[in-house]
């Protein structure tokens, strides 16, 4: 019986060994049709189908091979032939999966082998219990494979879906810019892309920055604002090549920018060149992946503009995507400036006449528009930035604004201040067209009020005068504000905002604090410290010299101690004025002060009363008088190390603490070199010989060189000590 060419009959090239492999090495390195070819090559475990015979053959058939067994011999493969390996994608359009890649590959292979895998399945099953009869049939493994194959690849597909890109390749989402994460985009986005210049020419640079809080990816593209179903426009030029890569969308090279790694990161930035044929507006798109299933599609940026060119009758700012995500607030595209102000802006500025473009200038600007105001701040960006308007110079039932930087957002908002706790914020405010830009270091905001808000009592008028107040400080990052940690900026009077346009300045420090610390320099940097080297190097000195009837040194000492008395408690009483009474917020300043106030007093009763050069007592007057002038120096120095910092007067940090500590070394270093003078000329003075001439000549030369040293290096010591008053009188006078 000739043999008939079906499935039975073609199992029986399945070679013997088939199934003794195992899954090592189905899956181990080697596929399945590695493994048919490796049984085949082992010889067939069932004869083959039988031949016709020769003379029955079709003549122009080919002469038939080797017999079995025979060296040569290629058993026949029936098999349907594999399909050709399909070609890899380039390297860097292949997805680098986050998770199960080993697994990914496995299903694969299975799903590639199936057909063969099952076929192996029914010849174990023939063959170890041909006469057991099955519920199923064992033909159900054979017409069933397409369908099964189709399913397993239908789930392999599901699968491998769902894969991200670690490394920013993500070119196959150049078009809907939505990551391949198995879940749908974050509503309300929280990061702001924002641009250096809103117009453009064909082959301008524009510095783009993407920031917010931290996120793993980032896909940035440039369309044209019209038409954001368009593909990219221009191409990008990077400036940190570790976080950032371009990419090809389109037809256009370097047209997107991607992450490179899922590192963290929470800032970018890049430059946007404008190709030749660019369209009238421009609007940057970005896609931000904050972890796997968090991300946000397509937020929209700001728009840039050709010169001149028509504004489009529809909206710009919003995409088909962030419909839904867009914000209430709109973002500044460059930064303002300080032009117009005391022509048609009335501004508060510190330092003078300061740029609001950087970060050290603390800037607050209102202009008049009909019936309501436009206000504007900029300052550093590290927390927040707030005014208020105040009927005094004291914190206090006060009208604020604050514009709060929480993790790379600004929210504008207005807050009543009662008595000196912290703001609370208003749920509600009467703001409106709010903006702000955060680049750079520099947060800068805008908003509009009413003039009169009759809703909102506890908002001020802005038709009156008032003190303003200018502050900066630190914000935690669920928004919540901490106290400035320097003194407001205040202004010297009352001014009516919607008046007369100014340019005005203002003071950290209030003039009375100002006039303490300046009063406490002049008395204890100079008056105090040339009294002291006077009265003792300078005795032998102006010994035969007169003023007012009284040898020179005293009367030198006597009116720079009396200066120092004097000065030191007028200062002494003005903080008090100013603070109302005692002081809790000062740390150990006012009590050494006190202290040193009484050691002050005290000084001058204890002189007054001093015995005469020759009585017994002279000598623990001497010891007593030094012992208190030198304590009341030393705590004199630590106070104003301590009141330099204080939120009231806070000099500038840390040059005040490297200046005073010159100070320090300087009268040290003098009064040390004269200490060593004075002794050089003691044991000069022991060497001369007996001669009683011979001695009195050479101690008045010796004086007499000693005399012109001394008053050297006076003179150079009241300079040093000018310059470093003028130094600290400085810092003062600019707070």
């Amino acid at each position: 019986m000739a043999a008939k060419h079906t499935r039975t009959n073609r199992l029986r090239l399945i070679p013997s060994n088939a199934n003794k492999l195992g899954s090592a090495e189905l899956f181990q390195g080697r596929g399945l049709s590695q493994t048919r070819e490796a049984g085949l090559a082992a010889g067939p475990r069932y004869p083959a189908t039988p031949r016709p015979p020769a003379h029955r053959r079709d003549p122009g058939a080919a002469a038939p091979g080797p017999a079995p067994g025979a060296p040569g011999h290629r058993p026949r493969c029936r098999c349907r032939p594999r399909c050709p390996p399909r070609p890899a994608p380039p390297p860097e359009e292949r997805p680098v999966r986050r998770r199960g890649s080993s697994s990914v590959w496995v299903l694969f292979l299975v799903a590639e082998e199936l057909p063969l895998i099952l076929h192996v399945i029914k010849v174990n099953i023939v063959r170890c219990e041909p006469n057991r009869s099955y519920d199923v049939p064992i033909s159900f493994l054979t017409m069933e494979l397409p369908g099964l194959a189709s399913g397993f690849w239908m789930l392999i597909c599901f699968y491998v879906s769902v894969n991200g890109y670690p490394n920013g390749r993500v070119r196959e989402a150049c078009m809907s810019m939505i990551p391949c994460h198995g879940s749908s985009p974050q509503p309300s986005p929280v990061h702001i892309i924002t641009v250096n210049w809103t117009e453009f020419k064909p082959g301008d640079t524009i510095e783009v920055h993407l920031s917010g809080p931290d996120f793993e990816g980032f896909f940035i593209q440039a369309r044209d604002a019209e038409h954001l179903d368009s593909p990219a426009v221009g191409y990008f030029i990077l400036v940190d090549w570790r976080h950032s890569q371009l990419l090809t969308c389109g037809r256009t090279k370097n047209s997107a920018v991607s992450h490179t790694s899922k590192a963290k990161k929470n800032y970018v930035k890049v430059y946007w060149i404008a190709p030749g044929n660019a369209p009238k507006h421009v609007q940057f798109l970005a896609t931000v992946v904050k972890k796997y299933r968090t991300f946000w599609v397509k937020i929209p940026g700001p728009v840039v503009s050709q010169p001149n060119a028509p504004f489009p009758t529809t909206p710009l700012y919003v995409t088909s995507e962030a419909i839904s995500t867009s914000h209430s607030v709109s973002y500044l595209t460059k930064p303002f400036n300080a032009s117009g102000c005391g022509s048609v802006k009335f501004c508060v500025r510190n330092p003078s006449n300061c740029d609001p473009g950087s970060a050290s200038c603390l800037f607050l600007s209102f202009q008049l528009q009909k019936s309501s105001v436009l206000i504007e701040m900029s300052g550093a960006s590290e927390g927040y930035l707030s005014f208020a308007l105040s009927y005094d110079q004291w914190m206090g039932d006060d009208d604020a604004y604050l514009c709060i930087n929480e993790d790379h957002h600004v929210s504008v908002s207005t807050a009543y201040l009662k008595g000196r706790r912290p703001p609370v914020l208003d749920s509600e405010n009467a703001l409106e067209d709010v903006s702000w830009r955060l680049v750079d270091g520099v947060l800068q905001c805008s908003f509009r009020r009413s003039i009169r808000l009759a809703a909102y009592k506890e908002r001020f008028n802005l038709d009156a005068s008032y003190y303003i107040f200018l502050a900066d400080g630190e914000a935690s990052e669920g928004g919540p504000i901490y106290k400035h940690r320097r003194q407001p900026l205040i202004t010297n009077g009352m001014y009516n905002v919607t008046g007369v346009p100014q340019d005005i300045g203002g003071s950290r420090s209030p003039r009375l604090i100002k006039a303490h610390g300046a009063l406490m320099f002049v008395a204890w940097i100079t008056a105090v410290s040339i009294g002291v080297i006077v009265a003792r190097f300078f005795k032998p000195v102006w010994s035969h010299s007169f003023l007012f009837g009284k040898e020179m040194w005293f009367q030198v000492h006597r009116m720079l101690m009396l200066t120092t008395v004097m000065l030191t408690s007028i200062s002494f009483v003005l903080p008090f004025i100013y603070r109302g009474g005692w002081s809790k917020q000062a740390g150990f300043h006012p009590y050494l002060g006190c202290t040193v106030m009484a050691l002050t007093i005290f000084q001058p009763l204890m002189a007054g009363f001093r015995p005469s050069p020759h009585a017994p007592r002279r000598q623990l007057f001497n010891w007593f008088h030094w012992s208190t002038g030198t304590t009341a120096r030393i705590l004199a120095v630590v106070t104003m190390f301590l009141g330099m910092d204080l939120p009231a007067l806070d000099l500038p940090d840390p040059w005040d603490t490297y200046t005073m500590i010159g100070f320090v070394a300087w009268h040290v270093g003098i009064d040390v070199l004269l200490e060593i003078h004075s002794y050089c000329l003691i044991r000069k003075a022991e060497l001369i010989e007996d001669d009683r001439v011979q001695i009195l000549q050479s101690l008045t030369s010796a004086e007499a060189e000693g005399h012109l040293f001394k008053q050297i290096v006076l003179t150079i010591y009241v300079c040093g000590n000018i310059v470093f008053l003028i130094a600290f009188l400085a810092a003062v006078y600019q707070i």
